[in-house]
């Protein structure tokens, strides 16, 4: 049986998964996304064209790939048109290759009102969400509310569910959040009438991986977010509202945790966050505008601009740990290209005592302070390099330090955005 690939990112999302899904795709004939819903960005730049995804596997873009969206995804069918229009000049075969599981919750209106509501509530202790309903709609699926995507092709059943779900969340939205409520009837012969678009491309997921892996067919599961963000292992309360980890990988696309094979977990070369959270190793400095301009860090699917700070190697053991990662890529080295000095957040100290593992919360790690390890930097170009050799030594002894302080195998690098920027250091499959 072929080896499979599941491909997570190991900080606060951002880390450039999207890219690296896309080049592995070449050695895989389908790609899932198990988890999220189109609050996720990847940006995939091949030559002069980019291409940015929130929804639709990143495999999309290589002929002949089936692209799986997974029971774990929650799904919002007018994102995904969209999505799929834009793609049309690009890939005109999309629709023939995407297959969506029946099992997955759908996003509706009242979940995006919601998502608003609460936030604009919080004032400023909003979480930062992106506002597109992804929480509220998870929120329903745990309470069993939801209405999921088989539901669109039984108007009576869509009808009756549609009809409680709106009761309870409209008394919310008129009576907590004094908003105005959502229109029984607009929903209802609106999110019917895309059935008919949705319906050749709706599967059972689980059945169809199965049938592939039994002919042998290698396949590659994408995570969206990032394992900080994951609800049960990340900075809660300022998370995502799904489990962003590998494991989430086999819950979310209906296969057996034997089946996943390699883990690899994406890393940037420094760290960004977007929303609000505690995030230990930011910078408030000229080194931090440098870093932020020279990665151009604004979000693909906010639009707001990331933090950003030294690397944190606490965080990265503590997500390799509950990933089972078994090797790591390191993106956006080029980044830190004309750097005296870098540094690396090796420990943490809380009131005067070190320590080296993560805590468990956001109230716990907003009163970490730092312990750096200090290395020295390259004024030579990283940009575009494709083979270890042509990086500079010092950064070279920089990606070695980190994995040996992370325990974790270097398997890849990423210079630059394109595709073909890429340095393989260790065999996936």
């Amino acid at each position: 049986m072929a080896k499979n690939l599941v491909i997570v990112g190991t900080q606060w999302g951002d880390e450039g998964k999207g890219k690296i899904v896309d080049w592995l795709t070449e050695l895989c004939q389908a790609v899932v996304r198990f988890q999220g819903g189109h609050n996720a960005g990847h940006t995939l730049v091949i030559g002069s064209r980019k291409t940015v995804l929130h929804l639709i596997p990143s495999g999309i873009l290589h002929a002949g790939v089936e692209c799986y969206i997974g029971n774990g995804v929650v799904l919002d069918p007018l994102a995904l048109f969209e999505e799929l229009d834009t793609l049309r000049e690009v890939v005109p075969d999309a629709a023939q290759r995407l297959f969506i599981s029946d099992a997955c919750p759908l996003i509706l209106p009242y979940h995006k009102s919601l998502d608003l509501a609460r936030e604009l509530a919080k004032g400023a202790g909003k979480i930062g969400t992106t506002g597109r309903g992804i929480g509220p709609a998870y929120e329903d699926k745990v309470a069993r509310r939801a209405l999921r995507v088989a539901d669109l092709f039984h108007r009576e059943r869509f009808a009756a569910k549609l009809g409680e779900a709106l009761d309870y969340h409209n008394f919310v939205l008129q009576h907590y959040f004094r908003q105005e409520p959502e229109d029984f009837h607009a929903i209802l012969e609106h999110y019917l009438s895309l059935a008919e678009r949705l319906a050749p491309m709706v599967t059972d997921v689980s059945l169809r991986l199965a049938h592939l892996q039994e002919r042998g067919a290698r396949i590659l599961f994408e995570g969206a977010q990032g394992t900080l963000l994951d609800v049960d292992h990340g900075t809660y309360p300022f998370v995502t509202s799904s489990n962003t980890v590998a494991a989430a990988a086999a819950v979310g696309s209906g296969v057996g945790p034997e089946t996943l094979g390699y883990v690899l977990g994406i890393t940037k070369a420094y760290t960004t966050r977007v929303g609000s959270g505690p995030f230990p190793t930011e910078l408030f400095d000229e080194t931090g505008i440098y870093l932020a301009e020279r990665g151009a860090e604004i979000g693909s699917t906010t639009g707001r601009a990331r933090r950003c700070g030294w690397f944190d190697v606490v965080a990265l053991r503590a997500a390799c740990r509950v990933n089972g990662v078994s090797g790591l890529c390191i993106t956006k080295l080029d980044v830190l290209d004309g750097l005296i000095e870098i540094q690396v957040a090796v420990g943490y100290r809380v009131n005067g005592v070190a320590r080296k593992d993560l805590p468990c919360g956001a109230e716990a790690l907003a009163a970490c302070e730092p312990i750096y390890e200090t290395l020295p930097g390259w004024k030579e170009s990283t940009a575009g390099a494709r083979r270890w050799e042509d990086l500079p030594v010092n950064a070279r002894h920089y990606l070695e330090r980190v994995a040996e302080l992370v325990g974790r195998p270097l398997a890849i690098v990423s210079t630059g955005p394109d595709r073909e920027d890429t340095i393989l250091r260790a065999e996936l499959v």
